[in-house]
């Protein structure tokens, strides 16, 4: 009894600390502030109309039609019949956004580190060396939030894997299953896949020892367990996956019907992403020792200077007022390596990164092997284009890999690794049947190479040119000398940061090396560490994520201004869409106040994509009117944004003369650079080869036009003397849409590459198009089914749990 409750005690204290900790590094949450996050703020403007919908209506609509010309609201934050384990991790997640990430970092750091039989002191010191980890810290600052929302469950995941070849079998598979129905909620299947890529790894080795010790029965029997778990997990979120699944089809992530580029070039790769875009983010190879030295290539592509630096006193030479400089020089490109452009470095910490070191000669067994092997996967593979050879094959022949891009992403494999391995160091330190020369030596070799490669960069600093990709632009200020400034700047920084690191590291390879020498005991060199660890990410966190980080919470609630241009043609209440030439094609910003072709997602609708580089960047006028774009937004000479009204846009719907058969999808975009899309639609007679070329006699008071809109029903009244076929400007997904005529369900068919089309019979008529997916339903009944399962199992492991204990205390 006394040990249950000492048990209760310790882990109520560590998680009460782990709450202090997040709200204490966010704690501007704490005065009712939300965090600026850019990724969110686009978030919200594509989610505008469904969230309206929904508070409207209390219905979800899974469709929405202000972005991208109409998309599934699948990956918009959908909300599905069923979604218990949504629920169940609201409440995990308790805390104020994003304080609510940075606890359940830690949370699941501790207990993967607890499963690992590691003491409750140092596993709270791994969990801050874990939470604190500065690119865990970045991506928050930047709004990827689904991301550090996955991360934050892979330890989880990880211990009930531990757990199970613990032999821990039920409470291994309980908490497995629910690790893994948390970690799909969390809806970033990027960082799933690239820890399941560990976990082969780490079977591989568990195989290899399974083999080595006679235990092979032990193995299969813990790799079934797990496999159950896992497919009980992604069962319990059947709907999201079937529904992601079937909109990744239709998305730029799925296999292209295309075989040329806009040229008529062909096309290399027609099964989803291009290697080119899948290794835009590559890490550099020399880069990745930041996650030693942190400014080693700079950090941030925009990085405050401050006053001390040579480009604010050029700025201060140059007569620039204080106020001025300081201004410019809060924001300058002081990023120089291989990526496009970065937030901020994955630095893990100098501590941390001494006592992995330490953790490769000290620590023995199969856990040092599949961290290790874990952690160089990572690494390697984060090279992307800079180590193509891997990547290359990869992309080539593992499966799905080709469906992600930023391939630097795959260090959050590495960022889990490196932690768990430093503390299983320390563990080894306290455990008095490892030999002290063991513990010695290690502590040697560790101290080698850590001073070793500091000095090796020292040497290095001459062949490094200190260029940034974006430095001839600061030309065209009129500051000429300002590159060279900057890039005496990042020579300091590069220096400043590399001896910061080293001088970690020595302090505590000395405080090691008194421990070993009984000059203090465990415990304080415990607390030492982990003041150490805290005190260099948290300094370094703060560089990029910070309280200038945190707004007023109506500027995220309400993220874009509504300019004149936006109001004005808000004056037209009717249904219509609006292309903003200032605002580009990434940006939610028109999403947010109207429907328009453009918005933000990392997978796109393919088709609007293809539209967009076949023929509205080289402005086809026939597209955008079929696309029914009312307005178009530019910008004068003066800076000052106004609308232009389209008045050729074809509307909501309209009658065509004649149905134009083509062979595939090559032809059929390639027929809308002349085609008269007013009269004149084609269609892949391949694809629907039930429908008929047609020429019709128009009926010049023929009408259709829509009466009625919601964003998943829309109500068109037809009037027509003769049969016809309609056209729609509408996406064309044939998922969940379902078309009707005076109630009674029609087919419909997909023309001119992206839109709906339907045949309608003379007379007077009503047209409904309902999305109604099937997925939804379908999945939701896999869900609950799952859900049940789940809380079942759970609940008998407790009653076994308890009649075990009894069983064992009556005897």
């Amino acid at each position: 009894m006394k040990q249950g409750l000492k048990f209760f005690f310790i882990h109520f204290f560590v998680i009460a600390f782990f709450i202090v900790a997040a709200l204490s590094y966010f704690n501007p949450v704490l005065q009712g502030k939300v965090m600026y996050q850019h990724d969110i703020a686009q978030y919200t403007g594509m989610a505008k109309e469904q969230n309206d919908f929904r508070k409207a209506n209390d219905q979800e609509p899974y469709w929405t039609n202000s972005a991208f010309g109409g998309m599934p609201t699948y990956q918009l934050g959908a909300n599905y019949p069923h979604n218990y384990i949504k629920k169940l991790d609201r409440v995990i997640r308790f805390l104020p956004r994003p304080a609510d990430y940075l606890f359940l970092y830690m949370l699941g750091f501790y207990i993967l580190l607890c499963c690992l039989k590691v003491d409750y002191r140092l596993a709270v010191v791994g969990a801050l060396a874990f939470g604190f980890s500065t690119y865990l810290i970045i991506i928050l600052g930047a709004g990827h939030n689904a991301k550090a929302h996955a991360i934050a469950y892979l330890p989880v995941l990880l211990a009930g894997i531990v757990l199970v070849f613990r032999k821990k079998y039920l409470w291994g598979f309980v908490l497995t299953a629910l690790a893994m129905a948390l970690e799909i909620t969390a809806n970033h299947y990027q960082m799933t896949y690239y820890f399941m890529l560990l976990v082969l790894i780490l079977g591989v080795v568990y195989l290899v020892y399974a083999i080595k010790e006679k235990e092979i029965k032990h193995f299969g029997v813990s790799v079934g367990i797990l496999l159950m778990a896992v497919i009980l997990g992604i069962a319990a979120n059947a709907t999201g996956l079937m529904a992601t699944k079937e909109y990744a089809d239709w998305s730029t992530r799925g296999k292209s019907e295309l075989t040329i580029n806009p040229d008529g070039s062909p096309k290399q790769n027609t099964d989803g992403l291009s290697k080119a875009y899948i290794t835009n983010w590559s890490y550099g190879i020399t880069e990745s020792l930041n996650l030693f030295v942190p400014r080693l290539f700079g950090g941030a592509s925009q990085e405050n200077l401050g006053e001390e630096s040579k480009s604010y006193n050029y700025l201060i030479d140059k007569g620039l007022p204080r106020s001025s400089a300081l201004e410019f020089v809060s924001g300058l490109p002081l990023y120089w390596g291989d990526q496009p452009g970065t937030s901020g470095p994955a630095y893990l910490g100098a501590v941390v990164f001494f006592l992995f070191f330490l953790g490769l000669f000290l620590v023995k067994g199969k856990h040092k092997w599949w961290l290790l092997f874990g952690s160089l996967m990572s690494l390697i593979l984060s090279w992307g284009k800079n180590f193509s050879i891997v990547t290359d094959f990869m992309i080539d022949y593992f499966p799905f890999y080709d469906k992600f891009r930023a391939v630097s992403s795959i260090q959050i494999v590495l960022e889990l690794c490196v932690p768990i391995l430093a503390i299983l160091a320390l563990k080894k330190l306290a455990k008095d049947k490892v030999p002290a020369m063991d513990k010695i030596t290690s502590l040697k070799l560790s101290t080698i190479v850590i001073i070793g490669v500091g000095i090796i960069l020292f040497l290095f600093k001459g062949s490094f040119d200190f260029v940034g990709a974006a430095d001839e632009n600061l030309r065209m200020t009129g500051l000429e000398e300002l590159p060279e400034m900057l890039r005496l700047d990042r020579k300091s920084v590069y220096t400043s940061d590399l001896l910061r690191s080293l001088g970690f590291a020595i302090v505590t390879a000395l405080l090691v090396w008194f421990y070993l020498k009984q000059k203090i005991k465990f415990n304080y060199l415990v607390i030492a560490i982990g003041i150490l660890i805290v005190f260099d990410l948290v300094n370094v966190d703060l560089r990029y994520v910070n309280n200038d980080n945190f707004v007023s919470k109506r500027k995220m609630l309400e993220p874009f201004k509504e300019s004149a241009a936006n109001k004005m043609i808000a004056k037209d209440d009717g249904v219509y869409r609006v292309f903003d030439q200032t605002d580009g094609f990434d940006s939610a910003k028109t999403a947010y106040f109207h429907q328009t072709i453009t918005g933000y997602h990392a997978a796109k609708p393919a088709g609007m994509q293809d539209l967009f580089d076949f023929h509205i960047y080289n402005g086809n006028l026939s597209v955008m009117n079929m696309l029914n774009v009312k307005y178009v937004i530019r910008q004068n000479q003066e800076g000052k944004t106004f609308p232009i009204e389209n008045p050729n846009a074809n509307g909501n719907a309209w009658f065509v003369q004649e149905l134009l058969p083509v062979s595939n999808a090559n032809e059929e975009i390639k027929a809308l650079d002349s085609l008269d899309t007013k009269n004149r639609a084609v269609f892949n007679k391949t694809r629907f080869s039930t429908i008929s070329p047609l020429s019709y006699e128009m009926d010049s008071t023929a009408t259709i036009s829509l009466s009625e809109y919601e964003p998943n029903h829309l109500i068109y009244t037809s009037k027509n003397k003769n049969d016809g076929v309609a056209v729609f400007s509408e996406m064309y997904y044939k998922n969940g849409w379902n078309a009707y005529i005076d109630g009674k369900a029609v087919d419909h068919f997909k023309v001119n590459y992206v839109l709906r089309a339907l045949n309608v019979p003379a007379g007077n008529h009503t047209v409904e198009f309902k999305f109604e997916p099937e997925v939804v339903a379908q999945g939701s009944r896999i869900t609950l089914a799952s859900n049940i399962l789940l809380v079942l199992i759970f609940l008998g492991g407790i009653g076994f749990t308890f009649w075990k204990t009894k069983k064992e205390g009556e005897a």
